[in-house]
C-alpha cells in the first residue's frame, strides 16, 4: 500500500512570537520543519512526502530542506484547512492508498506512533493517535471556574493522522471552508469511523516558547572538542595532574598551576562549543591568573556549556609522561573532574601512556596531555 504524508507548515506560528514562523526556528543545526519532514523521508513505510508552506516561505523552506531529496512544496491558503485541502488536491493526481497529515510543529514525533497510524489504516478508514487527558478539566468565565467537565473518554489528538486517500479528499471537497479543528473532525462530519491509537508525550506540538525549549533539549545535538597541552618541568616538589596534587621530584612549569590534563580538557569543551581556546579566556599574560588553579578554568568552560543550554556527558583524558605514575591517581583524577564539571564519575575517562623513552616526554623534560570532550546543546 502506497503511503503519502501531507507536512503542513503553512502557519505562522504567532503565539511563539518573533517575526519568524516556528517551523523555521531552529533545533540544533536543522529546522523545526526539517525535521518534521525527516521523519517521513526516512520512514521505510512512506513512500512521499509532501510539504504544504505559505506563499511568502520559498526561500526558507528552500534553505530549510537543502539536505532533503523532496518534491516542490505546495502552497497553502488561508486557514490550516484550506492548506490540507490544497495539499490533498496536489497529491490527487498521482493518488496514494493512505495519506499521513501531519503538523510541522511536532518534530519529535516517534517513529512508533507512524507505525501505529498506518497499521490502524487497514481496519479503519481514519486513525488518530491520541492520549487520555490526565489533569481535571474547568470550565471557566469571566475568570472563574463555572464547571467541572467529566475527563473520563476524553483524549489530546496527535498528529499524524491517518486516513483512506479517497475517503479524506471527499470529505476536505464536502466541507470545505468549514474550519474544523483537525483533519479527524473533518472526517467525523463526513461521517467516517476514527480509529484511536496510542500518541505519545514525544509528539508534542511548539506552540510557546517553552515548548521550543523542550524540543532543543530532547533533540540534543551532539559536538566533541579536542585539546592538547604541554609544561615543562622546573624546580619543585609536585605537580598539579588532573585536578590531584602528586608528590614529585620537580614541579611543572606554568603561568597557572600548570596542570597540564586540565588545561587539555578544558581546550577539548571550549572547542565543543566553538569557543575558543584556554589563553583565549585566561591569558597569560593577565597577572591574576598566575598560580591559579587549573580547575578554576575548567569549571569556567563548564558553565559556559550550561549557558548555552547544553551539558558535558563524556571526557576522556590521555597522559603521555614517563613518571609519575598515574594509575595509582587514577580514580582520584577521575573523582577530581567529575566534581569539577558536576557529572557521575562514570562520564570521566583518565588514562595514561609513555613514548617508551622517545621525545621529549621520554626523556622526562615535561608531561603532555590529550583529551576530548563530548557535549550536547
Amino acid at each position: 500500500m502506497s503511503v503519502a504524508a501531507l507536512v503542513m507548515g503553512a502557519g505562522r506560528g504567532l503565539r511563539l512570537g518573533g517575526d519568524e514562523p516556528k517551523q523555521y526556528r531552529m533545533l540544533g543545526s536543522t529546522s523545526v520543519l526539517a525535521r518534521s519532514l525527516a521523519l517521513f523521508a526516512t520512514h521505510p513505510r512512506v513512500t512521499r512526502v509532501q510539504a504544504v508552506i505559505g506563499e511568502d516561505d520559498r526561500d526558507a523552506y528552500a534553505r530549510a530542506t537543502a539536505a532533503l531529496d523532496l518534491p516542490m512544496p505546495t502552497i497553502g491558503g488561508a486557514t490550516r484547512q484550506e492548506s490540507v485541502r490544497n495539499g490533498l488536491e496536489h497529491l490527487a493526481g498521482d493518488p496514494p492508498d493512505f495519506v499521513l497529515i501531519h503538523d510541522a510543529a511536532r518534530p519529535m514525533t516517534p517513529p512508533s506512533v507512524i507505525d501505529r497510524v498506518i497499521e490502524a489504516l487497514a481496519a479503519h478508514p481514519a486513525a488518530v493517535p491520541a492520549l487520555p487527558v490526565a489533569d481535571t478539566l474547568k470550565r471557566g468565565a469571566d475568570g472563574r471556574v463555572v464547571a467541572t467537565v467529566p475527563r473520563a473518554g476524553l483524549f489530546r489528538a496527535q498528529t499524524p493522522q491517518g486516513f483512506r486517500f479517497a475517503e479524506i479528499l471527499a470529505a476536505h471537497r464536502r466541507f470545505a471552508g468549514s474550519e474544523m479543528t483537525d483533519d479527524a473532525a473533518v472526517a467525523e462530519a463526513a461521517g467516517l469511523p476514527v480509529a484511536l491509537v496510542a500518541g505519545d508525550e514525544a509528539a508534542f506540538k511548539i506552540t510557546t516558547g517553552d515548548d521550543l525549549d523542550r524540543a532543543r533539549r530532547l533533540s540534543g545535538e551532539s559536538r566533541t572538542g579536542t585539546g592538547f597541552d604541554v609544561h615543562r618541568f622546573g624546580e619543585g616538589d609536585h605537580v598539579w595532574l588532573c585536578g590531584v596534587r602528586l608528590p614529585h621530584e620537580r614541579g611543572l612549569i606554568g603561568h597557572s598551576d600548570a596542570d597540564v590534563g586540565l588545561h587539555a580538557l578544558t581546550d577539548a569543551i571550549l572547542g565543543a562549543i566553538g569557543a575558543g581556546d584556554i589563553g583565549l579566556h585566561f591569558p597569560p599574560s593577565d597577572p591574576k591568573w598566575k598560580g591559579a588553579a587549573s580547575s578554576r578554568f575548567l569549571a569556567y568552560a563548564a558553565d559556559l556549556v550550561r549557558t548555552r543550554g547544553g551539558r558535558v556527558v563524556h571526557v576522556d583524558v590521555t597522559v603521555i609522561c614517563e613518571r609519575p605514575k598515574v594509575g595509582p591517581h587514577r580514580e582520584a583524577m577521575r573523582s577530581a573532574i567529575a566534581q569539577i564539571l558536576s557529572v557521575e564519575v562514570d562520564r570521566v575517562s583518565v588514562k595514561a601512556t609513555t613514548t617508551e623513552g622517545l621525545g621529549f616526554t621520554g626523556r622526562s623534560e615535561g608531561i603532555a596531555a590529550q583529551a576530548s570532550a563530548t557535549v550536547v546543546l
